[in-house]
């Protein structure tokens, strides 16, 4: 301490002077210090700071050496891009305590990297870096975080307390992206797949309006809408479990996918507005203030949709379903996370205004407990009960009645599909019966909207194009193609086989090869058949390879499954506990500020 303030008062008589020590006569050939002129410094400043002479010209030295060690890491570092850094290691560390450490480093690197150089050259083992009051994040390049050439770097023990809980984060970081990485690839895998396979063992995803019936969507827009959904819904899912961190990592993901999709496609389903007002209310629950910026634009944004989906008076809504009680819950969530994010803003005025619409909506939204048991009594679920009451105005009749009708169509539906698929599994059974393979006939199928005769012509009309790529197989690769798999990193031949697994897809091959670890099995082009009509004994080039590959997605499916939720309402089915929690504390905080101002 003592040494610093010396050093201090001597740089400031210094800069006053306009003295360079690094320069001469301060400093002569080689870095050796100008004795007669350092030792003539020594005796002026002494008196004049009423410190002893040897004491005052150990610390002007110090400076001199300071001085040029900065001045030779200047020029390392513009010749180099080699940066120095000081610094502040712990007191107890091994070595002379009044001696400066410095670190030699490019400023490219990770934090991670110079930390591991630290605890290897000064023995430390846990350890965390701190510039300018801040943490540096062990995984962030040294630049990207403010370090420059001369920064200093203060080196901290960690506590055996806070390294167990940096390797819990750590271990929660980790299962987030293995779980962020397996909900992506299970829902990838049921993007791909058509309801061709026997939807009791081969689960697929059907997208539909809000009767149910399915939607004609573009392939590459339905891909990116099942992933998005299928996010959402694992978020969902986290967030019954009050798990709010995991559940806002795999919203934020469904955001990422939705935006995949068409504008036109967003206009037309509220999933949109409902993923944005769940992101705000993990922002709620996780106390995230620093994010209150983002919170308002996506409250905007599912105002907006809300009122494109179902019209300006909900009218649209009331066409579709007949009633807009069950969705009004999701406006009172609009509108209470409006009113806080207008408290925390310090607009008082603008958070009583929404909060009285809430409380509003609160009102009509409670339900008569008697009136839920006598439902209950009847055979409904809660659930049911709920939903009726809220739909039919707290009507105890007309909600038995709606939850009666509601189960009739449910069960049409479920019909309708099945006759569907049983249709769809005997059109494929008649055309593999005429020598095409289930996978041909599946995809002609789905092109003729499941008329076989059409699904016949469609199979006869590219069976020659067919024919002349089984006989040529290798030609359709391209060398262009492989070589774009070899710059990945994968082996020559393994990159053409997968290519001609996935007809000369570069981003499918990829895939496919990052998914079997790099290694496909590779056989032999088919010989050509003497037959003009595909021969339904040879294997359709993308069916699974292994069985093994096969039980694998399939189990990854089911899990993923398990948090889809049966009740296609069940993001309607508030019990508004939480929500009634946070209207009473709203309610305090703003009828202290209003006591405050009377």
């Amino acid at each position: 301490m003592a040494e610093q303030n010396t050093e201090a008062k001597l740089k400031s008589l210094l800069k006053q002077e306009k003295i360079q020590l690094w320069n001469p006569p301060y400093t002569e050939d080689g870095n050796q210090p100008g004795q007669q002129h350092m030792q003539e410094l020594a005796e002026r400043y002494a008196p004049q700071l009423s410190l002893d002479l040897v004491e005052v010209g150990g610390a002007l030295e110090s400076i001199r050496v300071q001085a040029v060690k900065r001045g030779k890491g200047n020029q390392t570092y513009r010749e180099t891009s080699v940066a120095t850094l000081e610094l502040l290691l712990p007191r107890d560390t091994k070595g002379d305590p009044k001696k400066k450490s410095y670190l030699e480093s490019r400023l490219d690197v990770s934090v991670q990297e110079v930390m591991d150089r630290i605890a290897q050259d000064y023995g430390l083992e846990f350890i965390k870096l701190i510039l300018n009051g801040k943490t540096l994040s062990a995984d962030q390049r040294l630049d990207e975080q403010g370090v420059k050439n001369h920064s200093k770097v203060m080196v901290l023990r960690v506590s055996d307390a806070e390294r167990r809980r940096q390797v819990s984060e750590e271990q929660k970081k980790k299962s987030q992206e293995e779980s962020i990485q397996r909900t992506h690839k299970g829902f990838q895998i049921l993007s791909e797949r058509d309801g061709s396979e026997d939807p009791e063992t081969t689960p697929f995803l059907e997208i539909a309006d809000q009767k149910g019936n399915p939607l004609q969507i573009p392939l590459k827009e339905r891909k990116a809408l099942i992933l998005a959904m299928g996010f959402h819904e694992k978020g969902r899912s986290l967030m019954k479990r009050k798990q709010y961190d995991d559940a806002l990592c795999h919203l934020l993901q469904a955001d990422d996918q939705f935006g995949c999709c068409g504008s036109a496609l967003l206009g037309s389903v509220d999933n949109y507005a409902v993923l944005q007002l769940d992101i705000v209310w993990c922002y709620r629950a996780l106390e995230a203030l620093s994010c209150l910026d983002d919170g308002k634009m996506r409250l905007q944004r599912a105002e907006d949709c809300f009122l494109q989906c179902y019209g300006a008076q909900q009218q649209r809504l009331l066409m579709i379903k007949g009633n807009t009680g069950r969705e009004e819950v999701l406006f009172l969530r609009l509108y209470l996370l409006q009113s806080l994010l207008s408290y925390i803003e310090g607009n008082d005025s603008q958070a009583r205004q929404q909060l009285q619409k809430v409380e509003a909506l609160h009102g009509r939204l409670c339900l008569d407990s008697e009136k839920m048991a006598q439902l209950m009594a009847l055979g409904f679920s809660d659930r049911e009960a709920r939903l009726g009451l809220r739909a039919c105005q707290g009507d105890l009749q007309e909600a038995a009645i709606h939850i009666t009708n509601r189960r009739q169509e449910r069960e049409e539906l479920k019909e309708r599909e099945k006759e569907k698929r049983r249709r769809r599994l005997q059109g494929i059974s008649a055309l593999r019966e005429l020598g095409f393979s289930r996978r041909d006939a599946a995809r002609a199928l789905h092109k003729a909207d499941g008329d076989v005769d059409r699904a016949y012509a469609i199979l006869l009309d590219s069976a020659p194009t067919a024919q002349a790529t089984n006989n040529n197989t290798e030609a359709a690769v391209s060398p262009e193609s492989v070589d774009q798999l070899l710059y990945l990193g994968f082996e020559r031949e393994m990159s053409a086989a997968a290519l001609r697994l996935t007809g000369g897809d570069v981003q499918s091959a990829t895939q496919l090869l990052l998914d079997n670890q790099g290694v496909i099995s590779v056989s032999p082009p088919p010989s050509s058949c003497s037959s003009s009509s595909p021969s339904s004994s040879t294997a359709s080039p993308e069916e699974p390879s292994t069985s093994s590959k096969s039980e694998e997605d399939n189990e990854l499916v089911n899990e993923l499954l398990e948090d889809i939720p049966r009740h296609e309402e069940d993001y309607l089915d508030l019990t508004l506990e939480e929500e009634s929690e946070l209207i009473a504390t709203m309610k305090a905080y703003l009828s202290r500020g209003a006591a405050h101002a009377v």
